[in-house]
């Protein structure tokens, strides 16, 4: 599949963890365009030792990324929706190429997984605690919101890319890390878009 892209990695034929790209993985994955049956990409399908392998990666991350301050986590989120709007074309074309959702609706999932992503930009800014009534005037109940490690992500194929978002960017915005697998269907509009985060 030929797609004009400004972002290089939108047609990796490859698994994203731990920060790099690899292809030694596994046996062949074939993804096929549903109303052509044409081999529309071919990727590494991982296993359970790949699996470990990215929990142990996402699990080495959590410590330092737990203590990024909220604005930076804010801007990463904000940048990654930009991306995925910059590419918004693409990313919808290569939708209806792998699931067979009509054009217009694929941009219209492309849009609001960058909304989602948005969103939870925002929402990274205002992760609050609170404190509660005690039932004695000598105490006091403090809630405090804090990750609490690898999250970890299984997504469907109707909504590959908003699914996505909607898992990651929250995880991502409270300051958890994540290990996410897209639907076996639809591999690489969800790796191009949430996946590579």
């Amino acid at each position: 599949m030929n797609l004009p892209s400004a972002h290089p990695s939108l047609m990796q034929r490859a698994v994203s963890m731990a920060g790099r790209w690899t292809t030694t993985v596994g046996d062949e994955l074939v993804v096929e365009n549903p109303a052509t049956g044409r081999t529309l990409a071919t990727l590494p399908r991982c296993g359970d030792s790949e699996a470990r392998a990215a929990v142990a990666a996402a699990a080495a991350a959590f410590p330092a990324w737990r203590k990024v301050p909220a604005p930076t986590k804010a801007r990463v989120l904000r940048d990654w929706a930009a991306l995925v709007r910059g590419e918004r074309e693409n990313l919808a074309l290569l939708l209806t190429l792998e699931q067979g959702k009509p054009l217009a609706e694929a941009r219209a999932e492309v849009d609001y997984g960058a909304e989602y992503i948005e969103w939870f930009a925002e929402e990274a800014r205002r992760i609050y605690g609170s404190t509660m009534p005690a039932p004695t005037a000598d105490r006091r109940i403090v809630c405090l919101r804090e990750p609490v490690g690898v999250v970890g992500c299984i997504t469907p194929w109707n909504f590959p890319i908003a699914m996505l978002a909607r898992k990651i960017a929250p995880a991502l915005a409270a300051g958890c890390t994540v290990v996410a697998k897209p639907a076996e269907l639809t591999p690489p509009v969800g790796v191009c878009a949430g996946g590579a985060r």
